[in-house]
């Protein structure tokens, strides 16, 4: 991987399908998310109104997906990093700038079991009362 410095950052979510998902597959979220559904991810990708994407040359390395009012809250639907590039700070410079898109807005997140000791280290409070109606679920 290059020098984190000279890694390119890019704001927006006209990005290439087939690379997204090949970047959710190299970072394990495909795991948790419907790789297999390209209409659903397509969707996914469009319908987000605040994309971060990560760049190490032609090869995407990184990205945060999220869905903001950009002055209460911030849901930050998906962080990936390609495994190839974790825990070298793209993954914290992606929720910086996340963060930077909407500076009056709350981070929120739900994470992964893998990620879940890794946001207390960077700055994240547990918040105790999340609830989910998965998707699927009804109101009863």
């Amino acid at each position: 991987m290059r020098d984190d410095k000279r890694m390119n950052y890019r704001t927006g979510n006209d990005l290439d399908l087939d690379q997204v998902i090949e970047l959710y597959v190299a970072s394990t979220l495909s795991e948790r998310r419907p790789v297999e559904d390209r209409d659903r991810m397509e969707q996914m990708l469009a319908n987000a109104n605040l994309v971060i994407s990560a760049w190490d040359g032609d090869l995407m390395v990184g990205i945060a997906r999220s869905v903001t009012d950009r002055v209460y809250c911030t849901y930050l639907s998906d962080l990936a990093v390609r495994e190839s590039h974790q825990k070298k700070g793209v993954g914290k410079e992606l929720m910086r700038r996340t963060q930077a898109a909407a500076p009056q807005a709350s981070l929120i997140l739900l994470a992964a079991p893998k990620a879940a000791e890794y946001y207390p280290r960077v700055g994240f409070t547990r918040h105790e009362s999340c609830w989910w109606l998965r998707s699927g679920e009804s109101i009863r």
